[in-house]
């Protein structure tokens, strides 16, 4: 006969504790000694077979698993009504000292529960509460590690102590409700709750499912009583108090999954940690947990919401501003899905369709513009210099290192600050200016690297924020601070000795929303390029880049052309534009061409010049570009250097096209360096090597020579074109129509995104060149003609005319701006849109109409366009 176990025990003890009180369903209940089948009540069973199975702590355990008021019955029931116990003062004490013991979680438990007593409204003893949490803060740092598994880990064996008889009850959402495990080692899961964990759990809570920690509960409770007693009853907090919950809070959202999550749910206490802010003490505790907390909530806040959020940003000190800036990023920038599909233009324009208003990034933005003094001081932070000691000739090297663990501002911050407080404690009896003067030199005694790159970062964050106010909604008014405020001449002051001190080689180029884990020097380079592309893009704040002499030579090379100055650089308020031998755009441009081969820099400075560009051609900004030798390196970058990303070359291929655009010398200059068959092979290999990223060259050059042979002087177009082997090859019709057939093919409106529309666009232009020439009809044809001989009827043209019924929901919205097309190609946009309405005109014998050359047994041009 086999020997009763402890586990036999245990597990008639688990079955027990699955019903209320051992009843068995369907039986009604009776007396102990009164059963129906006249056995002895099945309690005495189980205590009996502990007593023989186990040790004395195993069988008091089973016997109280029990008792009708044990806790198990009572967790188990709080599952099903949702009021089971929600406080560890309601666990029995002696359960707790019992689990204390044989886990030894170091008295956690207890000081939880005492600093709840103590905590409360009618025995808020705040001092003794502070001294508890000084306890609890380095038995949770320690314990709270314990519950962190890796990512990907399923599960991991528990940190408890082996013991013979570790019994631990947990809530197991992929099996029983309780689970009691015997003398084996418990497995700890992430989504597994323990009865004692590190911050207590509630029960009611926990058994619905739903996490919440209850000692966070009580820091929170603590930290915002002073908001919610009357004003007369008010108690003020002590600043080492606030400090103490606002370190626990974040190294617990640090070391345990989802309470940072569920703090963000607490949208009242958010708001509140802002008020926090005021007390440059509590300054830096308190930004570090909203950072964090802003980073995981679902849904934005509203910084109107903010308690007298001027006053507050008024009260800040400039590092005080520099980091709120960081808190800033997360509120004005659109939230990332972190799913590529709703990146596509169908979705976004299903999520607007869908929105009854701005979005709460935008609501932000003009938020933030409405408080006085704002943006100017973000200026002033953007354009500080920062004071260099000699001996500094290590300074990179230096950088580098401090890199390898300052990786956040608000560390270098704390650094600073606890400089500070020395000096406060050290110079108690002495005089104020004995006391500056102590802390100018504790300042002093950090290396120079270290103030440099406090700089370097402070520096980062608000020109990411300026950066993103610049795309928004408000740009023309931000554009007006900005020039208002000198921001541009600051940054060509700083340019050398700061933002681009050395070139650096080991930078990868991230994607959009990717996260980047570049060293402070380059985000800073990153920022800036991205700052002067959102701040030259189609504005005619752009030369502003440029010092009073570059200005002069655009005046100059309008006249020597004979063609009308350029209105915008007429109406340039001198005072605001950069002083010095050199503008922005020209050390932009010498760096550039300085930059190494594999450096993925080329991308953001290609992108920063093309911006330049971009908006109505303008000859003279080319020239000047021209004359500084741009041409023949972005030549040399896409043919002779061997760039193998597609980034870079998209960039290169985009800024050649704004180059060369109706510019009759830069094609002679493009011929003049691709002087052989072998480059030109090797350049036409490149763009169709990928037609998404050339294909506004292919635009450009297309527009260009129709823009040529409508000269009235036929002899001179024929010799330049004769000449330019480039506009040779793009006038022959085959050779466009091969463009045509391949930029139509490569995208479908499932597909469509801010970066591939433009082959859209681009085939547009081709059809409507050939419109203007009474083509169009050939061109059609011709589409056809490809399809048949390619074994796809109707496929090309039935996703064209997709295409273009897309275009028109697109393009023809009130919100979307078309001067961009028209500044592009100099066609009108009502000729976009007769030619579009033109390719879907409904009658089948219409000679322009798409669906004429479309055999009827092969055209669904009424799909949907949610359908594959």
């Amino acid at each position: 006969m086999r020997t009763t176990t402890a586990d036999d025990a245990l597990a008639v003890a688990v079955r027990m504790c699955s019903r209320p009180c051992g009843i068995e369903p369907g039986r009604r209940r009776q007396r102990p000694m009164e059963r129906a089948d006249g056995l002895r009540p099945q309690f005495s069973v189980v205590r009996e077979m502990a007593a023989a199975a186990g040790p004395p702590e195993l069988s008091s355990a089973v016997s109280r698993c029990v008792r009708p008021h044990n806790i198990v019955p009572r967790l188990q029931q709080g599952r099903y009504t949702g009021h089971g116990p929600t406080r560890v003062s309601q666990i029995p004490d002696s359960l707790l000292r019992e689990r204390d013991k044989i886990a030894k979680w170091n008295g956690i438990p207890h000081l939880v529960q005492k600093l709840y007593e103590n905590s409360q409204p009618n025995n808020d003893d705040l001092l003794l509460c502070q001294g508890i949490l000084k306890e609890i803060a380095p038995l949770l740092s320690m314990e709270a590690m314990a519950f962190v598994t890796e990512d990907g880990k399923g599960a991991q064996e528990s940190k408890f102590p082996k013991s013979d008889h570790n019994m631990l009850i947990v809530y197991n959402p992929s099996g029983p409700n309780v689970v009691v495990f015997s003398p084996w080692r418990a497995v700890i899961n992430k989504q597994k709750i323990f009865l004692f964990s590190v911050c207590g759990s509630s029960w009611s809570h926990c058994f619905n499912n739903v996490p919440c920690y209850f000692l966070l509960q009580l820091l929170v409770e603590i930290l915002m009583r002073p908001t919610l007693a009357p004003q007369k009853k008010k108690q003020k907090m002590s600043e080492d108090l606030i400090k103490d919950c606002l370190s626990i809070l974040y190294n617990t959202c640090i070391c345990t999954d989802g309470v940072t999550k569920r703090l963000s749910e607490r949208n009242d206490f958010v708001l509140f940690l802002f008020t926090l802010m005021t007390n440059k003490k509590t300054f830096l505790q308190t930004a570090t947990l909203i950072e964090d907390i802003l980073g995981v909530k679902k849904e934005m806040i509203q910084l109107e919401d903010i308690p007298n959020l001027t006053n507050l940003v008024a009260s800040f000190d400039q590092q005080q501003l520099a980091n709120f800036c960081r808190i800033l990023s997360v509120t004005i920038s659109e939230l990332d899905t972190g799913n590529d599909d709703k990146h596509t233009l169908l979705a976004k324009n299903a999520e607007q369709k869908k929105a009854a208003g701005p979005s709460r990034a935008e609501i932000n933005q003009v938020t933030l513009l409405n408080i006085p003094g704002f943006i100017e001081r973000l200026c002033k932070l953007a354009t500080r210099k920062v004071s260099e000691t000699a001996g500094t000739s290590n300074f990179l090297q230096e950088l580098e290192e401090w890199y390898t663990w300052l990786d956040n501002a608000l560390v270098l911050d704390a650094l600073m600050h606890m400089a500070t407080e020395e000096t406060d404690q050290s110079s108690s009896t002495e005089s104020a200016d004995e006391s500056v003067l102590a802390a100018s030199q504790l300042r002093s005694r950090l290396p120079q690297s270290m103030k440099i790159m406090h700089e370097i970062m402070y520096k980062v964050e608000v020109l990411y924020v300026l950066c993103v106010l610049l795309m928004g909604r408000q740009r023309n008014q931000v554009h007006k601070m900005l020039a208002e405020f000198c921001l541009i001449p600051g940054l060509n002051n700083l340019f050398d000795k700061l933002i681009w001190r050395k070139h650096s080689n080991n930078h990868v180029l991230h994607g959009q929303n990717q996260i980047c884990d570049c060293s402070p020097e380059i985000s800073l380079k990153i920022q800036f390029l991205r700052l002067l592309q959102s701040f030259s893009d189609h504005h005619e704040n752009k030369y502003l880049l440029l010092n009073s002499q570059e200005l002069n030579e655009l005046s100059l090379i309008s006249l020597r052309a004979n063609i009308p100055e350029v209105e915008a650089v007429v109406n340039t308020d001198r005072s605001l534009i950069c002083d010095g031998k050199k503008g922005l755009l020209t050390r932009l441009l010498q760096v550039m061409k300085k930059e190494p081969v594999e450096s993925s820099f080329r991308f953001w400075q290609a992108r920063a010049v093309e911006s330049f560009l971009r908006g109505v051609t303008s000859y003279a900004d080319q020239m000047f570009l021209l004359k500084r030798g741009l041409l023949e390196h972005i030549l040399f970058c896409i043919i002779d250097s061997e760039c193998k990303s597609r980034d870079v070359l998209q960039s290169y291929f985009d800024l050649l096209g704004e180059l060369m655009k109706f510019n009759i010398d830069a094609f002679r200059r493009f011929n003049k360096y691709v002087n052989t068959e072998e480059k030109f092979q090797i350049f036409l290999n490149q763009i169709n090597s990928s037609l998404v990223d050339s294909n506004m060259l292919v635009r450009c050059i297309v527009l260009s020579l129709d823009r040529f042979e409508s000269q009235t002087d036929a002899v001179k177009v024929a010799e330049v074109i004769s000449q330019c082997c480039l506009l040779s090859y793009m006038s022959h019709v085959e050779n466009q129509l091969s463009f045509l057939f391949r930029l139509i093919n490569i995208i479908q409106v499932q597909t469509l995104t801010q970066e591939n529309v433009s082959c859209l666009n681009t085939s547009l232009v081709i059809l409507m060149l050939a419109r203007r020439k009474g083509k169009l009809p050939f061109y059609l044809n011709a589409l056809r003609g490809k399809e048949l001989s390619e074994k796809y009827p109707g496929f090309l043209l039935n996703n064209f005319h997709n295409l273009l019924r897309f275009w028109q929901e697109h393009y023809l919205n009130k919100d979307k701006d078309s001067t961009c097309l028209e500044n592009s190609s100099c066609i009108h946009f009502s000729y976009w849109k007769e030619t579009v309405s033109l390719l879907l005109h409904p009658d089948q014998t219409a000679p322009c109409a798409i669906i004429s050359y479309i055999d009827k047994a092969y055209m669904s041009v009424d799909k949907d366009f949610s359908e594959d």
